[in-house]
């Protein structure tokens, strides 16, 4: 994305292409790291995005515009719905250890002659 349709967008826009490329960047080093890697080019491509998009973030405050920081981004489904889910099962865990705590289960020593 060049840097003339990047002056183009808002504040909040700009926030969401950031945390966009950040997320291709950490699945780019995932993926290096588990062997996956098909497109080491895109390594240099996203970083160099990301810095086109804070020069342009910058601008943008030095110039008075609001800053990107002050706009309100609703958090991505996904990691709403992963902390549901983190909450669900420590909930889980917390319970079945009660229960197994509870239920101590005693053995009784037959006496077989």
């Amino acid at each position: 994305m060049s840097a003339k349709e990047l002056r183009q967008k808002s504040a909040a826009d700009l926030q969401k292409e950031l945390l966009g490329l950040r997320r291709e960047q950490f699945n780019l080093r995932m993926a290096r790291a588990t062997g996956q890697t098909a497109k080491p080019d895109q390594f240099s491509k996203v970083r160099r995005n990301i810095a086109r998009l804070k020069t342009v973030q910058a601008e943008q405050r030095r110039s008075g515009q609001p800053p990107a920081a002050a706009a309100k981004i609703e958090a991505p489904a996904e990691t709403v719905k992963a902390e549901k889910v983190k909450k669900v099962a420590t909930k889980a865990k917390a319970a079945t250890k009660a229960k197994a705590t509870a239920k101590a289960p005693t053995k009784a020593k037959s006496k077989s002659a």
